[in-house]
Parts: C-alpha cells; sequence; structure tokens
C-alpha cells in the first residue's frame, strides 16, 4: 500500500483559510528564471539593507533544533520512491496552506511580477516555449494547479504499488533506477526522478517568493519558526535525494543574468554555517 493510499486535499479547496497542518510541524511546462523588471520586495530589513529572514532572531527561529538530515533519511524498509512521492505531497500541501493565509496579501497590486530577490523575476514558460510575465498570484496558482494535476494523475503518482517489481534505491545522495520489470499501470515510472525535481523547483520558487515579499506577514502571524521549519526539511530533503541542485538555490554565475541568486539563497548558506543543513 503505497504512503498516498491516504486521502488527498481536493482541488477546489487547495488553498486553506488556516495554516493548518503548515503550521503544525493547470498548465504543464516548465519553468524559468531570467530577470526582468518588477516591484521590490515588500518584506522590510533592518537598518544596514538585510531582509529580516536574514537577521537574528528570525533566522534562527525554529521548531527543529540541530540538523535536519536525521529527519529525512530513507526509514529502514521504505522504497525510495513512495519516501520521496509522501515527501513531495506534504511539502506540497503545507505550502499550499501557508500560501492560502497569506493570499490576500499577494495581489496583482502588491506583487505585479514573481519576484524572489534583487533583481530577480521568475517568468513562466509555456509549451511553445514563450516565456511570459505574470503577477505572483497568478504564477503561483498556474503553479500550484499543474502540481495538483499531476498529483492526481496515477501514471506518476501511483496510489497502489508493487515494490517488489521496481527498484529504485540512493547512491551518493542521488535517486536511482534499476531496469527491472515494472507494470505501467501502478507502478512508478522511469521519469518520475525527472518529474519530482520539476516540482522541487517550482515549490522552490513560491518559497523564494514568500520570503521576499511576504515574510513581514510571517511575522505578524508569528509563524516564522514553522515556516522556517519547513522550508529547512525542503531543502533538507532536496539536497538528500538530489531533487534540488545547489545553483537553483544559489544562482548559476555562469548564466549570466539568469543565473541571480535568490534571496533565500543567503539564508541556504546562513543556515549551512550554523549546522542547521549539511554543508
Amino acid at each position: 500500500m503505497s504512503f498516498f493510499g491516504r486521502n488527498r486535499a481536493p482541488r477546489g479547496t487547495r488553498r486553506s483559510p488556516t495554516p493548518g497542518s503548515g503550521a503544525n510541524y493547470g498548465r504543464q511546462g516548465t519553468l524559468s528564471q531570467p530577470p526582468s523588471p518588477g516591484a521590490g520586495s515588500t518584506t522590510l530589513g533592518n537598518e544596514d539593507g538585510r531582509p529580516l529572514y536574514l537577521c537574528s532572531p528570525f533566522a534562527n527561529s525554529a521548531l527543529v533544533k540541530g540538523n535536519f538530515k536525521t529527519i529525512v533519511m530513507l526509514p529502514k524498509y521504505v522504497d525510495v520512491m513512495e519516501w520521496v512521492a509522501v515527501n513531495i505531497y506534504d511539502f506540497f500541501v503545507n505550502l499550499n496552506e501557508f500560501y492560502g493565509v497569506l493570499a490576500e496579501s499577494c495581489t496583482q497590486t502588491t506583487c505585479p511580477a514573481m519576484s524572489a530577490g534583487h533583481n530577480l523575476n521568475y517568468l513562466w514558460q509555456q509549451t511553445s516555449g514563450k516565456f511570459v510575465q505574470m503577477t505572483a498570484p497568478q504564477y503561483i496558482d498556474t503553479v500550484m494547479s499543474s502540481i495538483q494535476i499531476m498529483l492526481d494523475d496515477e501514471t506518476i503518482f501511483p496510489t497502489n504499488t508493487n515494490p517488489y517489481t521496481f527498484h529504485a534505491y540512493t547512491r551518493s545522495s542521488q535517486l536511482v533506477l534499476t531496469s527491472s520489470p515494472y507494470h505501467p499501470d501502478h507502478e512508478f515510472q522511469r521519469t518520475f526522478p525527472g518529474v519530482s525535481r520539476h516540482i522541487y523547483r517550482q515549490l522552490l520558487r513560491i518559497f523564494a517568493h514568500i520570503y521576499h515579499a511576504h515574510f513581514h506577514q510571517i511575522l505578524h502571524l508569528r509563524a516564522e519558526p514553522h515556516f522556517n521549519s519547513l522550508f529547512a526539511h525542503f531543502l533538507a530533503f532536496g539536497r538528500e535525494f538530489d531533487l534540488l541542485e545547489v545553483k537553483e538555490i544559489l544562482g548559476d554565475p555562469s548564466a549570466g543574468p539568469q543565473g541571480v541568486m535568490p534571496g533565500v539563497g543567503l539564508l541556504f548558506e546562513k543556515w549551512r554555517e550554523m549546522g542547521t543543513l549539511e554543508k
């Protein structure tokens, strides 16, 4: 029985009016991040210009103390594909519920672009290959709708799998598939690692926008320990199973303007220095 045997969140109620489990702790296409002019961050900073999420005590605020690696490691006797699938689902649900609390503040007026750092706006790449700029709420709704469709697709996230006919394992923190035969109707496809990485990149960009543009609202709700813990868990899991490359968090200098570092890249580095995340 898959971890996904439990009920999924209905499509019509993707956004929750309260933090819910996130606090307790549709279109296909690829995403691109060329910077374009847009509104600046609405997140207030301290006197030296640093955003609040990098300042003490907010950057240190968390529900979980110590290194997150211990809670992301593959449990004994659990299939790695199942473990990745159920965690992606949980990250999606928790982030969606957090965004639901902030949705009234993330409007076409306050967030005319999907900003995530200084001179960094994310663009949506249509299936035609054309990049289009969206407001942040439009962008996030498009991303979350596309992920919901994938989560509901039994060929991508099967709810009844047989781990004895398909094998996956980790090697050097990478998701590796063997060539064992599998039944396409109830097994994870060989494309699952790629789909998982695609979803992870999308979710990272939503995290990045919330930190950049709405962290002061997180503080107003006194939810920074919850949100920081969720994001640190997300980063640790992504690095453990090769779902997220460091350059996606820190930017890729070789990519020119497209390699601009998201604001959360500095938070990632700070948490690595603190020992919250592995270096």
